[in-house]
C-alpha cells in the first residue's frame, strides 16, 4: 500500500503525478497530478488510495469524488493534463504523456519544487526536479491519488467521445483492442479519435 515515505524525503511541496492512457488504440492521453498539502485529509481517503488499476471503476469513483472534496476543503491541489490524438500521432505517445504531464503541473493552484512521476522515463524541461518511482502509483500516496484522477478522467471522457463514436465500445473499453473495438473498426473504419500512428490501426486506414 501507498504511504508518504518518498514525499517525506523533501522538506518541500511535492506533487505526484501519473498517466492514463499510453495503450488504448483511440482517445487522449491524460496526466494527473496530487499535491498534499497539509496531511489533514480524511482517514478513509488516505486508508483507500492504491495503484488505480488494483481498484474496481466503482472504487476508483468514490475516491475520485474524495479526493475533489478534499481539494474544495484547501487540503490538496489537483492537476489534470491531456494530450490529444493528433498529439500523439505528430509527437509520439512518449512525448504526447510528457505534454500532458506537464499541462497537468501547470493547471495546479500551486507551484511544486519536486515531482514524483510514474515509471522510469523522466521528462525533458520540466518545470521542477523530478523523481521517477517505478510501480509508484502503488507506493505514493501521491502518485496513487494522481493515478486515480487520472483514470477516471479519462474514463469519463471516453464515455463521452461514445455517445460521438458509437461503434467502438469506448464506454466500455476506453480505446483498448477489445474484440467489440475491433469487430467496430472492421465494421465501420476508423474514427477521428483513432491514433493512427498505432500499429492496430494502420490496417483499418
Amino acid at each position: 500500500m501507498p504511504d508518504f515515505s518518498f514525499e517525506d524525503k523533501y522538506s518541500t511541496l511535492v506533487v505526484g503525478i501519473d498517466e492514463a492512457g499510453r495503450g488504448p488504440w483511440a482517445g487522449p492521453v491524460v496526466a494527473g497530478a496530487v499535491v498534499f498539502l497539509n496531511r489533514n485529509e480524511s482517514k478513509e481517503l488516505l486508508n483507500s488510495l492504491n495503484d488505480s488499476k488494483k481498484l474496481s471503476a466503482k472504487k476508483r469513483e468514490k475516491l475520485y469524488d474524495m479526493l475533489q472534496e478534499e481539494e474544495k476543503k484547501g487540503n490538496l491541489s489537483i492537476g489534470i493534463g491531456q494530450a490529444s490524438r493528433e498529439e500523439i500521432d505528430n509527437l509520439n505517445i512518449l512525448q504526447a504523456t510528457f505534454l500532458a504531464m506537464k499541462r497537468a503541473y501547470q493547471n495546479l493552484n500551486v507551484h511544486p519544487n519536486v515531482a514524483l512521476i510514474d515509471g522510469n522515463r523522466t521528462p525533458k524541461d520540466f518545470p521542477c526536479a523530478t523523481e521517477t518511482i517505478i510501480q509508484g502509483d502503488g507506493l505514493s500516496m501521491s502518485v496513487s491519488a494522481a493515478s486515480i484522477v487520472a483514470k477516471v478522467y479519462r474514463d469519463k471522457l471516453m464515455q463521452n467521445l461514445a455517445e460521438k463514436y458509437p461503434h467502438y465500445g469506448f464506454e466500455k473499453n476506453a480505446g483498448y483492442g477489445t474484440k467489440l473495438h475491433i469487430d467496430g473498426l472492421e465494421k465501420y473504419g476508423i474514427c477521428p479519435e483513432h491514433r493512427i500512428s498505432y500499429k492496430p490501426i494502420q490496417k483499418y486506414l
